[in-house]
């Protein structure tokens, strides 16, 4: 019985093996993509966080204390230079001013007094001399007083917007207390920082006419209608952080922007002979970047390469690779260091074209 099931199987496996075809064709070696940097001029975008301040912005204070007689505004208001915005109580204020317009008066009595006794020599001049500063000292405590008065009126300085009222009428407020604040918000500023390298390769950017455009981007990544210049650059550095503060300047017709609001500065940054490759053309080890290069025999070699700007989909090379350089841009998860390949040479440019980003 054993053997009558072991013939049967060593036939089969006879016959199995003498239908394998012994002539397998060698599989065709894969072909790999591969392309060179495509050099030109181009440029990126690059955006900033910023602070949006208002061109003038400032706290309304009392400059008497008293009681808040009137609010003769609102919060939020848009308001005009010299327009009367709060009234503190007048009354004390008043009667101070009648009460020195009275020694004033008095003062004026006494050097006529004393410059007809003078006059006839019944007192000495110095004492006319004493009456005559006496009615100055009388005088300066009316015009005093009347600077007290006027500041019971409190007014605008200059056209802006007014933001929270603090105090509600009848409070009773302190010399210098804060009333509200006023913003001219015409044109505002952003206020945004650069680092070193980048403020030494905007200030070389000597003939660059376009070099202080600036488009400010809203919270909502909407951009502000009105573009802006950049103004000014501070004077100093910072220690703790490297960087410098630029300041823009943007139209604001309808009021949009607001003191305190924050959004970002795109600026556009030409960049000449710049060289571009594809990202998926790059692997990263360690958090360094890498692509395969080919040799003269075709076979792949990673280099370590330098990014300086990431593009979507792109990366802009500062070191690392040249512009007659052959790299691979696909199967970079199948091949190994040092594997001979075989090369399939794709046009830089409509790898490029192909992604959509620069034609």
């Amino acid at each position: 019985m054993i053997k009558s099931y072991l013939i049967p199987t060593f036939i089969c496996i006879t016959f199995l093996f003498s239908c394998n075809p012994k002539q397998e064709e060698k599989e065709a070696p894969t072909k790999y993509s591969v392309t060179s940097p495509l050099v030109i001029d181009t440029f990126y975008t690059k955006e900033y966080v910023a602070q949006i301040q208002a061109i003038q912005n400032i706290e309304i204070r009392s400059k008497v204390k008293g009681f808040l007689d009137g609010i003769e505004t609102d919060e939020g208001k848009k308001v005009v230079a010299g327009q009367l915005l709060f009234s503190i109580r007048p009354l004390e204020f008043q009667a101070d001013l009648m009460k020195a317009k009275a020694k004033v008066r008095e003062a004026e009595l006494d050097v006529q007094n004393e410059k007809k006794l003078a006059d006839k020599d019944i007192v000495s001049k110095s004492e006319l001399a004493t009456a005559v500063a006496k009615f100055d000292e009388a005088k300066a405590e009316v015009a005093t007083a009347s600077i007290y008065l006027n500041y019971t009126k409190i007014r605008a300085p200059f056209s802006g917007v007014l933001d929270r009222i603090k105090f509600k009428k009848g409070s009773l407020i302190d010399d210098g207390g804060i009333l509200t604040t006023l913003s001219n918000n015409s044109e505002m500023y952003a206020y945004f920082n650069v680092t070193e390298v980048e403020y030494l390769n905007y200030m070389n950017r000597k003939n660059d006419n376009n070099k202080n455009n600036a488009t400010l981007i809203l919270a909502n990544n909407e951009p502000h209608k009105y573009p802006g210049i950049i103004e000014t650059i501070e004077g100093e550095f910072d220690n703790n952080t490297g960087n410098i503060a630029f300041r823009a300047k943007f139209p604001n017709p309808e009021l949009l922007l607001k003191h305190g609001q924050t959004g970002k500065v795109k600026l556009v940054v030409p960049i000449t002979n710049a060289i571009i490759i594809p990202q998926k053309a790059t692997y990263d080890v360690l958090e360094k970047t890498y692509v395969y290069v080919l040799d003269k025999d075709n076979k792949v070699k990673s280099r370590n390469i330098t990014i300086g700007q990431k593009l979507s989909n792109l990366y802009i090379i500062i070191a690392g690779l040249n512009a007659d350089d052959k790299i691979l841009i696909d199967g970079l998860q199948s091949v190994k260091e040092d594997e001979k390949i075989e090369a399939k040479v794709l046009n830089n440019r409509a790898v490029i074209n192909e992604l959509q980003l620069i034609k």
